[in-house]
Order: structure tokens, then sequence, then C-alpha cells
């Protein structure tokens, strides 16, 4: 049995605790089942218990609306964009925590310390096996080259994880030649942008397109599907860069609400998740990668190959989410 099974079997038999007897209280956008087998290491190790509540949209709403009475200690989430809006409505506090600053890179973590990535993914390219060659596959700029035509499938262009993709591309380039990469790239569109990142590779194995977008994590999760199994087998993952930069990523990350009614035990799972231990299991059963210095990441995920990271600022990428999400409806990208 695999680390990640044994963990996932503990999860199935884990009984949360009620939210009056929990210590540690979570909001969160992950699935409780990829979260649970790390809780309960922590509660093993620290004997602090934990309770989940599993949100699928609203987290910040819902905090605002509980205000000082919320339940709520820790926000748990993904995509830099939800934890910049989290900051931004005043819903999370800061953390003084050398622990936390020691164990995660400056990159990852808030420079006013209110959120702490502990997982990264990229935003690579899933391409044919049996159709393209990986020697084609180099720069994201290069998905407007015509030889792209037809043959590129990916999900809406305002979801969070391709609005990170838009904005990073604002970044390196600015916003006249973002808007024509999106004309360009959506000309190359085998079929109007549609379902999750799964549907892209389905798609391909289906002969609907050669390659699409999609973040790492999706491949061990599709490996670990029968049905899904086929699809992943008949894709390589290949890592572009930008032009003068890295392969784009992107963090799950955790932050303290401004309410925390158990502060001390809070800041406890927070460290915790930074730890060397904590970091491979949760990469491990996410098929993600840890973000602190030393931690390894899973054989499976370390098998697809290693990248450089953009070194692209998060915030700054928080920041340009509205300018991304304007150029996306300005060239009507999902029409």
């Amino acid at each position: 049995m695999t680390l990640r099974n044994a963990l996932m079997a503990g999860a199935a038999l884990a009984v949360l605790a009620p939210a009056a007897q929990a210590d540690v209280n979570i909001y969160s956008y992950r699935q409780p089942e990829l979260i649970q087998p790390l809780l309960d290491a922590f509660t093993q190790e620290t004997g602090i218990r934990t309770n989940v509540a599993f949100l699928t949209k609203g987290m910040v709403e819902r905090l605002q609306a509980e205000g000082k009475r919320s339940p709520a200690d820790i926000i748990l989430t993904t995509d830099i964009s939800r934890l910049a809006e989290a900051v931004a409505a005043g819903v999370t506090q800061p953390v003084d925590s050398p622990v936390l600053q020691a164990a995660i890179p400056a990159a990852f973590r808030d420079t006013n310390n209110q959120w702490f990535g502990v997982t990264t993914r990229a935003r690579i390219v899933y391409a044919a096996k049996d159709r393209v060659d990986p020697a084609e596959v180099t720069t994201y700029e290069d998905l407007t080259d015509p030889k792209w035509q037809g043959r590129i499938c990916t999900r809406s262009g305002t979801h969070s994880y391709t609005l990170a993709l838009v904005a990073a591309m604002i970044h390196h380039h600015g916003e006249d030649y973002t808007r024509d990469w999106l004309k360009g790239l959506k000309a190359n569109l085998a079929r109007k942008p549609q379902g999750n990142d799964r549907a892209q590779v389905k798609a391909i194995w289906a002969g609907e397109c050669d390659i699409s977008l999609g973040n790492t994590y999706y491949m061990g999760e599709m490996l670990a599907d029968d049905e899904q199994k086929e699809w992943a087998n008949s894709v390589n993952v290949l890592f572009p860069v930008f032009q003068e930069g890295g392969t784009h990523v992107n963090i799950s990350g955790i932050a303290m609400t401004k309410a925390a009614p158990n502060r001390d035990d809070a800041l406890k799972l927070m460290e915790f998740l930074a730890s060397p231990k904590a970091q491979e299991i949760y990469a491990e059963v996410n098929y993600e990668y840890p973000v602190a210095p030393g931690s390894e990441p899973s054989a499976l995920v370390a098998s697809w190959g290693s990248f450089t990271p953009d070194d692209v600022n998060l915030i700054e990428l928080a920041s340009l989410r509205g300018a991304a999400l304007r150029l996306v409806e300005e060239v009507d990208f999902d029409g």
C-alpha cells in the first residue's frame, strides 16, 4: 500500500469532532479527504483536535457576516487571489512566527505575514504522446503560434487558474501584448473553453485536441482513478516557461482569521504545516510540491520532471487579477 493510499484510508475512518469540542476550527476550500490525513497527523503529534467546514464558495462573505462571533480559526484555500481577497476584506490577521518565517520562503508568504503558502502547483501543458514532440512545447508565448491552430483545449478564461496565468503574462509583457496573446490563443483553440483541467486531458485522449493547459496535480488524480488513468497515460507533462522567466506556479495557503477564538492552537497548526513531515504528507496526498526547503515531493510527482518556478511576486499576480479578467472579457475568450 502506498503512503497516499494509507493516508486516505485513515482519512475515511476519521470522525470529526463537533465544532464545540474542537480545538482548531478550519474553513476550507480544499475537500476534506485531501486534508484530513494531514490533520490526523497533527492531532496525533500534538493532541489538538480539529474541525473542518468545507465550503465551495462564499468564505470571505461568511467570515464577514460572522464577525467577532466566527468560530473559524484558520482558512485553507487554493490560489493566491483567494488569499489576497481574504486579506483585503479584513478577515485575517498577521501572524508573527519565527518558525513560519524560517520555513516558508519569502516568495510564498505575505510580506505582512497575513498568509503562508504550504504547497505549490505548476500550470503546465498536457501534450498527446503520439502527436506532439515534447520539444515543440517551449514557452507560454509560443501557444499563439499558428502551428497550434485547432489543437489547444483549455478551461474557461474567467477561472482563477487561467486568470493567474494571464496576470503573469501581463507582468512579463504588459496589457497590450497580453491582449494580443489572448486573441492568438483563442484563435488556436480546438473548441470553446469548457470543463475542468481533467476534461481537457480527456479531450486530448479522444483526439479533439493535442495540447491543453492544466495544473500538475491533476495528473496524480487521474492516475489514481480507474476510468481516468487511460487519459493520463495518453499525455506527457511538459513545463513551458515565460520568455526570460520560469514556469508559472500558484499555491495552496493558510491564514489565521481575525476572530480566531483558539489562536494559540491555530498557530501550532500553521507551524506544523511548515514542518518537513507535514509538507511531505500534504504534498503527497495532493500530488503537489512542498514549499519548505529540504522537503521532497513524492516519487510520482518527481517523476514528471523538474522545473524552475517563475520569480514573479504572487502578491503582484493577485493585484493584476482585475486587469486579467478585463482583458479576457474584452477579447470574449470564452465566446
